[in-house]
């Protein structure tokens, strides 16, 4: 094998996370919509999205309740929004991102003012991680 193929097989997925009022630009790779709901004043087209990934989001009751007070909530939200995360279609939603990750970049766009403060990072640390199936 040459080197370059080494370095393809053993490199980790490369994620970017970028605001959705951002101009999409060659090296996000595909772009993957990581909010519940459409961006306002957002044009699919100005966008750039290729997909939009609903069911690895917070559930609409999740976001609703962390929004309301994110300075105390935040470690509720996250034990509660992993718990989606481990359900049956997150499940194959985080699977079908990592592969997806796995051929070329992957940009995770959102709409949050706070990319930090929300969901993005626990997602990102669930994409991260290896699935319990090839924990052996």
């Amino acid at each position: 094998m040459t080197s370059t193929v080494m370095e393809a097989m053993t490199q980790q997925p490369r994620y970017r996370v970028k605001r959705v009022y951002d101009a999409p630009d060659a090296e996000d790779g595909r772009r993957v919509l990581v909010d519940r709901l459409w961006p306002r004043g957002v044009s699919k087209q100005a966008a750039g999205i290729d997909e939009w990934a609903k069911e690895v989001t917070p559930s609409n009751e999740l976001r609703k309740w962390y929004h309301a007070d994110p300075q105390t909530r935040r470690a509720e939200f996250e034990r509660k929004y992993r718990i989606e995360l481990a359900d049956e279609g997150a499940r194959e939603g985080l699977a079908r991102l990592r592969k997806e990750a796995a051929e070329g970049p992957l940009t995770l766009v959102t709409a949050t003012k706070e990319p930090d403060l929300s969901h993005v990072p626990i997602l990102l640390d669930e994409l991260r991680e290896t699935p319990r199936a090839d924990r052996r």
